[in-house]
This record gives structure tokens, sequence and C-alpha cells, in this order.
């Protein structure tokens, strides 16, 4: 089974194009939004490639090494999942020139670039689309979408009823993916921006192309462009369907990241029961799977993770703490380093605030730790999982990454009071008198009696280690 090999070891940033950086204003449409104004549905604010460029060394000191861009393609949308065409970068983010000087730039520094496909739907003035509009029935493109009667009515109430389209939204007609004309376009697109440079796909709304011929098809496609390119399908459930040789290397994981929330941030589950969905999670995927999930505690279609953890920023400090040491590339959403809060849609694409005095430090740095502890520790990215306590009582838990003879121990206090966590560690080969060493902090400790104790911080953690880190 073919797994990319750089995966297990990326920590992603994902960045909503359009609210990331303003680096060209003279392609800014003439009614765009002051940079910090409340994020509409149809404003746009002047976020661009060049902008990404201009940033790039903040990525950098941040430490991540892949990059995740919603859609770049040309559309009429600030989130441009209304695609008019698929081989044109959207003016208002720049040109070809741009592009390619960010995935030049990207490689260089050793950083992966990851574009969003939109293959299930495209924008109402896509050029087959317009032609349907034009020609009615006598459109040469009519077998490139459903369509049930005319005319299409693409402009008039609130509902696609003439024909399908993506939750009935009549500016987002739903392709004919079995049309072999419609497959040669799509695949074409996929090959063509993995040729310029990509990396590989982040694949929106992929159950609505129920297709297993279409994404192998596509799979291959894509595989020849590029053996190591990554597909990443954007799958809300946990469903092993959707990897493998037929489908994506991994999910964007949101069935983790309901499992964090119900634990940290809501409190309605236990350490118990968290320990058991988790096991449960790792279970439904073949292992090497586990490794390339994209591991995330928010995106542009959710809430934000702090303001979700109701502005606790130790809450979200801890979440980051599990997900940089869980298996899978953990990924960062554009802001949430820095404490960024947002309600739903578009509430959670607020542009980037670039004045440090909007930054919560203490967040960032805490990631920017963890980044640089990741990297250095292949155990935390390739080890085995497994838990060694999970206690209902104290709220403490703890788990062990392995691989080989190396292991990072991980122990967070997930309760509202300090804890002294006692963990049995006989089974990990650390003899009594064992110095250990916790990599966030650099503070020494030893085993005595096959156990580890340590006084812990309300909702804070350790990753131990037999070496000191940083």
């Amino acid at each position: 089974m073919s797994i990319p090999a750089w995966v297990p070891d990326a920590v992603f940033y994902q960045i909503f194009p359009d609210r990331f950086a303003n680096g060209d204003p003279s392609n800014d449409p003439t009614n765009a939004l002051p940079w910090d104004a409340t994020p509409t549905t149809w404003g746009f604010h002047g976020g661009d490639l060049r902008g990404i460029i201009q940033r790039f060394d903040y990525l950098q000191d941040l430490g991540i090494n892949a990059i995740y861009l919603n859609p770049i393609f040309q559309a009429t949308s600030n989130h441009r999942y209304n695609t008019t065409d698929y081989y044109r970068i959207d003016p208002k983010l720049g040109d070809m020139r741009d592009f390619r000087a960010l995935v030049e730039l990207a490689h260089r520094n050793g950083v992966h670039l990851l574009l969003d496909g939109v293959f299930n739907h495209c924008g109402r003035g896509f050029f087959a689309f317009n032609d349907l509009l034009e020609n009615g029935a006598h459109s040469p493109y009519r077998d490139w979408f459903h369509v049930r009667r005319f005319p299409l009515q693409a402009y008039e109430g609130a509902k696609a009823e003439n024909y399908l389209a993506w939750w009935n939204m009549p500016g987002l007609p739903k392709f004919n993916t079995a049309n072999p004309q419609v497959r040669e376009f799509l695949l074409g697109v996929a090959r063509f921006w993995i040729e310029q440079g990509a990396d590989g796909w982040r694949l929106d709304v992929p159950n609505e192309i129920d297709d297993d011929s279409f994404w192998h098809e596509f799979r291959h496609t894509v595989r020849q462009a590029n053996p190591d390119a990554y597909l990443v399908g954007e799958i809300w459930s946990a469903d092993p369907r959707w990897v493998g040789e037929g489908h994506f290397d991994g999910l964007m994981n949101y069935p983790l990241r309901d499992h964090l929330l119900a634990f940290l941030a809501k409190r309605e589950i236990k350490p118990t029961e968290f320990g058991r969905r988790v096991d449960s999670l790792l279970k439904t995927y073949p292992e090497a799977h586990a490794f390339t999930q994209l591991n995330t505690l928010g995106s542009h279609d959710t809430e934000r993770i702090l303001t979700l953890c109701g502005g606790d920023q130790a809450k979200v400090r801890l979440a980051y703490s599990f997900l940089f040491c869980f298996p899978g590339a953990p990924a960062i959403y554009y802001g949430d380093e820095v404490g960024m809060q947002g309600g739903k849609d578009p509430d959670c694409r607020r542009a980037f605030p670039w004045s440090q005095d909007a930054w919560d430090l203490r967040l960032r740095g805490h990631v920017q730790k963890l980044t640089a502890i990741r990297t250095r520790l292949p155990e935390l990215r390739r080890g085995d999982f497994q838990w060694l306590a999970l206690d209902d009582d104290s709220s403490v838990c703890a788990f062990v990454r392995s691989l080989g003879p190396e292991r990072a121990m991980v122990l967070l206090n997930c309760s509202a009071s300090p804890r002294v966590a006692r963990v049995s560690v006989g089974e990990l080969g650390w003899p009594d008198g064992k110095s250990l060493w916790d990599a966030m902090t650099c503070r020494p400790t030893q085993v005595a009696g096959a156990e580890v104790r340590l006084d812990l911080q309300p909702l804070d953690g350790a990753i131990l280690v037999d070496r000191p880190v940083l």
C-alpha cells in the first residue's frame, strides 16, 4: 500500500487565502473590506499568495513544514468553492507567477503544499454550465450536469430545482462524473496542478462523488504525476471505506476533534470514555493510515477552538499537547495558534491579526515548542500508541509513543486542580533511578519503584523522554 513518506513527519498550517495576509493591494477588489472588518459571506479582505510569501518567515518561525491552502482557483466568492476556471489562479490572489514563486519558496525550505480540490461541483460561471445556461437543451455540455428539466432557472429562488446542485444552491451545479468528458477534464486538472508543483490534494465533499471508479482513476492520475503526492478526503465521520488504494491516504480527522471537544472543552465524558473512543478510532483504519490522518482542532467549516473552549487558553494548550503527540499529522488552522476566536462560518474566517498586541504569546510559544519537540522526537511522529493511565477520579491521562528503543511518555492533567501523576513504567523498560526529562520544560525526574511521579499544574502536561530535547 502506497503511503506518502513525508506525511507522518508533517505539521500542517491551513490558510484561508483571503484572510491570511495582503501582499499585493493592487489586486484587491475595489470594494475590499478593511482588513480587520467583521467577515461576511460576500466580502473580500485582500489576502493573496504574495501575502503568504511575504509572511513565510512567520510560518518558518512557527516550525510548520506543510501548508494546506483553501481553494485558490478563479471564482466569484471569497471561499472559492464555486470554481469558474480550474486552470487559472484567481486574479484577486495573484497569478501563475505568484503560485510558482510560492511553490519554489516552500520546496526550497522543505515545506509541502496541499491544494483544495473541488470536483463534486463547480461555480455558475464555469464555462460548461455557462454554455448550458445560454443554449439550454441544445448545449453540448448538457450531460456534464444532472439536468431535470429546462429552463434551469439558475438565478431564481433560493434553491436549484431543475438540476442537481450542492445543497440545492443554484450557484453550485453538480458535475456528472459518469460522463467520460467530465472525468477527462477533472483528471486533467488534478494532474496539471501536481505537475506545477503541488504536493497533493485535499478533496472537498468526496463522499458526494460516491463512485469508487472515479476516485481510483483520480488516485492513479495523481500518483503518476507524483508518486509521493498526498490525498486527504473531507469525510466527517470515521469510515475506513475512504482510505486505501482506491481512495485517499488519510481523512480530515473531525472525529478525533469531536472526542477532544467532548472531553476537554465540554466536559461531557471522562478519561476512560475518552480513551475508549480514541482506541476505537485508531482501530477503524489500517495501521499505516493512522499516521496519515490530518488531525485538526478546527477549520474554515468549524467554530474556533478557543471559542469552543469558552476562552480558556489552558484548555487549548492542552488540546494542542495531545494533538501533537498523537498519531497522524497535526494541522493548525491559521490564527488558532495566536488565540483567534470566532463562531460559525463566516465568523471563523476572520483576518489574521498581524499586530502582536492581539496575540496570545503564551499559546503561540506553546505551539512553537510542540512543533520543535515533534520534529526532534521521531517516536512522536511514527511510534506506536498505548495508553498507560486513564484516571476518572483525578482526570490524569498518560500514554506512550514507542519507536524501537525510543519512548516518549505523555502525561496530561485534564482537571482544573493540581495533580500528582503516578504512572507505572515497568513495562517500558525504564529501571529504577532512570533519569527522564520533560521535553516541554527540560526539568529532570527519575523512575522510582517502577513508576514515575510528577506534579502537574491544572490543565497542563509533560512529555517525558530519556534524553534532553530542547
